[in-house]
């Protein structure tokens, strides 16, 4: 009986007793007891500061680079929606509604721009929209890319609905997207000569070879009783069009710009360019604003000086931080790991 108490006594004081054969106890493994290798520093007074400092050394030159590249850039902005409409026509919305929806009515329109700084080619055109929701989620969903993509898919129309097909055939390419396209014009002169504006290569290169078909051609477009936008050359390709092309890539804001071609010569300060203009988008409908924009580049893009400051406040910040925390560590240091500042050790009475 001894012998035996003692035999079950000593495997019972082992290390690892064995499992039970029911036991609700996990399998032991490194995961899950957390014990996988890792990186963990302490992060001491010193390694704070430096890091803190490192980083304000880092960003607050790369802010300053961006916002002397973003005031580099130099752009000429002329809103003219309502400056183009005759003046018996704006004074309410109905009236612009009249003018605008009215074929007969001549839409032309002279505006003169005078150039503040050198502009260095290619000067880049572009017409903003305020107030127009391509995001809106029928709108994006107005389009079939695999008509716009491969001959022979005219009839597949599926999703395209409300501008599926007009007069019984179907409409290519379809959608609201197509049918709202952008139909302003402009023309361009300095000194009463012509400038030039290229609109070749406006348009991202993928889209152009993957999503628009080089043998798809428009067929019954703005056909039905209500026009939308802009007209298409039925006898160029898809792929040939890039103002359609650049139309269709929707943009995720409702204020947004959209290339419309490229001046090649540069602008000299105090020129005074000429634009005649087509005043023929309807944005009178949902109180939206037209921008006629001329804009130079940058190493950094065009205009925008967000990034900027976004570098700079963070480096800034950064900075303020790490003279802080110097200032904190030399008036009133603290030995790492002092066990004085623990709760139960500067409150004993409340235990």
């Amino acid at each position: 009986m001894n012998s035996s108490a003692e035999a079950s006594g000593g495997a019972g004081s082992a290390d690892t007793p064995a499992p039970r054969r029911n036991s609700k106890r996990p399998k032991y493994s490194r995961f899950t007891q957390q014990e996988l290798p890792a990186c963990k520093p302490i992060l001491t007074p010193q390694w704070v500061i430096s890091a803190f400092t490192l980083i304000s050394i880092v960003f607050i030159p790369i802010g300053v680079a961006s916002l002397l590249a973003s005031r580099d850039v130099v752009e000429i902005i002329d809103r003219y929606e309502t400056e183009c409409l005759p003046p018996a026509s704006r004074n309410t919305k109905d009236d612009k509604l009249a003018y605008i929806q009215n074929a007969a009515t001549n839409k032309s329109c002279t505006r003169s721009l005078t150039v503040p700084k050198h502009m260095k080619s290619p000067i880049y055109v572009y017409y903003q929209l305020d107030n127009f929701y391509q995001n809106h989620r029928r709108y994006v969903k107005s389009r079939n890319d695999e008509q716009l993509r491969k001959a022979g898919k005219e009839n597949s129309t599926s999703s395209c609905d409300p501008e599926d097909s007009a007069n019984g055939s179907p409409i290519v390419p379809c959608g609201l997207i197509a049918w709202s396209l952008f139909n302003d014009t402009y023309n361009f002169t300095r000194n009463n000569q012509a400038l030039t504006v290229n609109k070749t290569d406006i348009s991202w290169k993928s889209d152009r070879e993957r999503k628009f078909g080089d043998n798809v051609f428009p067929k019954n477009f703005q056909n039905g009783t209500l026009i939308g936008g802009g007209k298409l050359d039925p006898s160029l390709p898809l792929s040939k069009q890039e103002n359609l092309i650049v139309w269709m890539r929707t943009a995720a804001l409702p204020t947004f710009r959209k290339l419309y071609g490229k001046i090649e010569v540069d602008l000299q300060a105090n020129e005074v360019i000429t634009v005649m203009l087509e005043n023929n988008y309807n944005t009178y409908s949902f109180s939206g604003k037209k921008k006629l924009v001329l804009s130079t580049t940058s190493w950094l893009g065009g205009k925008n000086d967000f990034l900027g400051i976004a570098y700079l406040t963070v480096g800034g910040v950064c900075f303020f931080l790490a003279m802080a925390f110097t200032v904190v560590y030399l008036v009133k240091p603290r030995r790492l790991g002092d066990p004085s500042y623990l709760s139960w050790n500067r409150n004993p009475s409340g235990h």
